[in-house]
Order: C-alpha cells, then sequence, then structure tokens
C-alpha cells in the first residue's frame, strides 16, 4: 500500500522507536525519550509481536508497562503493537519471512502515528555479526554494507544511531538507569545462524583480536562507500544501455569491460525486476549472453527474460489460458480476421499474388496445439527441420512460439513465427492468401 494512503499527516515533532523490548531498544527508548522531552518531541515505541513464540505476550506486556513507567515519569512516550499474520511460506526461512513483516509493521504503525523518522537500536556488535554473514553468503559490496546508518524507504527516514555504539556502553546505560527489559532464548538458539556467530564465532574472534567488532564496523563502511561509487557508475552506463522500452542493447553492453558490464547487468535487472537477482542468474546470464541467437532464462517472480536481435527484455508471464483443444476446425478459411478462442489470438488472412497458400487447399483447415516432432521447410529445396530449429535459424523470440498450427488435412501448412510450409505453397496463378497469427497477449 502506498505511505500516502495510510499515513496520518505527517509530524516533524513524532519520532517512533522500534522497541522488542530487549536490552539495546529498551535503552534506545529511554534515551530517546529524555532527548526528546526538552526539545518537546513527542516519542512513540512500535513494538512487532511475531507470534513465533510463547513469550511474546509477555513481552508486549513489559513493553506497553515500561512505556507506561516513563509516562508516569513525565517523559512524553506513547505506545503502539501490532500482530503479524500468517507463517512462513513453503521454503522460506522463519527469519526472513519475519523480518519482511516486522518492517511492514512498523512502517505502517509509524506513518498512521504521522512519525518521520523511525530509529533502530541496532549497534556496532550487531554491524559486525551482519558482515559476517554476508560474508559467508557469499555477498558482494552491498551485502558486506551490511546496515546502513541512514535509509529512506515506504516514506519514512530510518536510522540507527548507535551504529558506532559499543555493546558495553548499551550494558552501562541500563545498568545505570537501572532499565528492565526481557531476554529472547532465540538469540542462543543454533538453529539460527546469528545466534551460533554470536555463541561460538565473535567471542574466539574477540578472544584473538580485541578490536574484531571495530575492524569489522569499519570493513562495513567501506563496503557501503564502495558499493555507492559501482552504483553511480552503474547508472550512467544502464542510462546509455536501456532503450526506450526498457529492453537492454546487448551490443554496447558487451562492449564494457568485464567489471563494468557486470555491474550494469546487475543495476539493469535490479531496476527491471524490482528486486535485486540471483547471483546465479547474474552468473548464467554473463556466461551465455555472449552468444548469438534468440534465448530465455527463467525470471524470479513471474515471466522470464529473453534475448532476441541483440536485446535482453524482461517478458510477463501470459495470462492462464484453457488447453487448446486438439483439433479446432475453421472450415473454408476466406480473407479477413479469425479469432481463435482458445489460444487467445487472431488468425489473419489476406490476397496476395504469390508466396501464400492456395484458398483450395484451404477447405478443410483445422488448427492443432504443438505436440512436438513437427517438422517444417522453409524454402523450396530445403530440409524440413525441427520446429525449434527453424525457430532458432529465424531468430523468432519464445513469446512468439505459442500460436497454434494450421493444418489442412494431414499437412502441416502455416507455423506462427515461420510462415508457410515451402511445401504447401501455391503455384503462380492461383487464387492464394498470406497467413498471419496475431497474439491476444
Amino acid at each position: 500500500m502506498a505511505a500516502s494512503a495510510t499515513r496520518r499527516n505527517a509530524d516533524p515533532g513524532v519520532v517512533a522507536v522500534a522497541v522488542s523490548g530487549g536490552r539495546d531498544s529498551t535503552a534506545l527508548l529511554h534515551a530517546t525519550a529524555r532527548a526528546a522531552a526538552p526539545l518537546g518531541l513527542r516519542v512513540v515505541a512500535l513494538h512487532v509481536h511475531h507470534g513465533l513464540r510463547r513469550e511474546a505476550d509477555a513481552w508486549l506486556d513489559e513493553v506497553r508497562e515500561h512505556c507506561r513507567r516513563l509516562r508516569a515519569r513525565g517523559l512524553p512516550v506513547a505506545f503502539s503493537s501490532r500482530r503479524l499474520e500468517g507463517a512462513p511460506a513453503a521454503g522460506d526461512s522463519v527469519e526472513a519471512w519475519a523480518r519482511r513483516g516486522r518492517y511492514a509493521a512498523l512502517a505502517a504503525m509509524a506513518l498512521h502515528a504521522g512519525a518521520t523518522l523511525v530509529l533502530l537500536a541496532h549497534h556496532r556488535r550487531d554491524q559486525a555479526e551482519t558482515f559476517l554473514l554476508q560474508a559467508l553468503r557469499g555477498a558482494g559490496p552491498a551485502g558486506l554494507a551490511a546496515m546502513p546508518r541512514l535509509a529512506v524507504r515506504d516514506g519514512l527516514t530510518w536510522a540507527r544511531p548507535w551504529l558506532d555504539a559499543g555493546d558495553e556502553a548499551i550494558g552501562g546505560y541500563l545498568a545505570r538507569y537501572r532499565l528492565r527489559h526481557v531476554d529472547d532464548p532465540s538469540n542462543a538458539d543454533p538453529a539460527f545462524a546469528r545466534s551460533r556467530l554470536r555463541q561460538r564465532v565473535m567471542p574466539a574472534l574477540r578472544g584473538e583480536f580485541a578490536d574484531t567488532e571495530v575492524a569489522l564496523a569499519a570493513a562495513a563502511r567501506r563496503a557501503h562507500e564502495a558499493q555507492r561509487c559501482l552504483d553511480e557508475v552503474a547508472a550512467d552506463d544502464v542510462a546509455a544501455l536501456r532503450e526506450a522500452d526498457g529492453a537492454l542493447a546487448l551490443d554496447r553492453w558487451r562492449r564494457l569491460p568485464p567489471g563494468r558490464a557486470a555491474n550494469a547487468l546487475r543495476a539493469w535487472l535490479r531496476a527491471t525486476l524490482g528486486r535485486g537477482a540471483p547471483e546465479t542468474l547474474v552468473q548464467r546470464l554473463l556466461a551465455e549472453l555472449a552468444a548469438p541467437g534468440a534465448a530465455c532464462w527463467p525470471a524470479p517472480g513471474e515471466g522470464r527474460l529473453e534475448r532476441h536481435r541483440g536485446r535482453l527484455r524482461l517478458v510477463a508471464a501470459a495470462a492462464p489460458r484453457d488447453e487448446p483443444p486438439p483439433v479446432w476446425l475453421l472450415g473454408a478459411l476466406r480473407p479477413g480476421r479469425h479469432r481463435v478462442g482458445p489460444w487467445g489470438g487472431v488468425l489473419v488472412v489476406r490476397r496476395v499474388r504469390d508466396g501464400g497458400v492456395a484458398l483450395e487447399r484451404l477447405r478443410d483447415a483445422e488448427l492443432r496445439p504443438r505436440r512436438g516432432g513437427e517438422r517444417f521447410q522453409l524454402a523450396p529445396g530445403a530440409t524440413p527441420r525441427s520446429l525449434k530449429k527453424q525457430f532458432q535459424a529465424l531468430g523468432v523470440p519464445e513469446s512468439a512460439r505459442g500460436g497454434p498450427l494450421l493444418y489442412a488435412g494431414a499437412a502441416l501448412v502455416f507455423v506462427p513465427g515461420l510462415g508457410v510450409d515451402a511445401r504447401a505453397r501455391a503455384v503462380p496463378g492461383q487464387p492464394q492468401v498470406a497467413l498471419q497469427w496475431l497474439d491476444g497477449g
């Protein structure tokens, strides 16, 4: 849903804080409320109930009570909560599902409260852990940049004011103000990669290298700088490579140095797909786009990527259609436009003087779906070949290969994308017609 549809009137005097009830977010809410009071700002605590653990109800109550105690001390704190609905889809990780749902819920609550700024309690240790996890997943600069200090999305500014703060400093703040907080047992659950890293790997690293967290956080900053530079280069390259309809001009793309070509391809895919492309797809495209001819690759979500006539474009998935019948009887074809319901298209028949098929031959024309094994002859004297090979020879894109085949009796007469079979062409002087298939999609 668009931000403008869910936002109350934006109020720069409202600051939102994401509060799980844990030590870091409890400390951040307290510090924000103390800083906001003398400035005349109001604070809203946003809590997301994930519905994944039996303790979640108690955590909700604890955050609500914490806000009540802050108000009792004269601090300007309101409370808002939302419970996630549903469950992770098959193959989706619980962590990924919870993260997506959490940020969507936080955004909705902040917009409803009229906030323009949401504060998150991630700190230096979180940043170091994220950097290592991304490195272990083989991430590039975008992943290694870990968590940004500031980000603008969903009509909100998301900020991490404590990204350079050490864990010890936050612990000292909690002790000084005697702040109660909840402990999430999942933080020590070895089923989660971050928990294993936090419990087993980070202590060993800190034992051998005292400045581990500082160094990893610095590496994340450098990765962020590198990614910004790559984004700027990619923006210039994609602007020069993208055509009016959004397709990527492959002849110009291939002239880029390898590193810039890969960077531009990733940026074009991200803009075209609306999200980052899997690295497996990027590597496959880098290896296969140099080849000539038509080809296609499955795209994330719906549709496919198609190379045709030196261009790479995204082809949306066609709307589902009923399965065409084994035979669609046309009867005697006459010039004109003939709508063919099962295939969702139109067969155009027009008179020509040569190169067509004799009208006499189309007395009992019928349409059939492609079943495999059909052979087509492109020119007189040429060898009949499979439709797949003929499509490839003429560079017919995948999106133009789904139309029906026209038969006259047992003979294949016409194939969309290829034309009239040479064996079915009329002799000079015969009344004849040309055929064209227009896909309704």
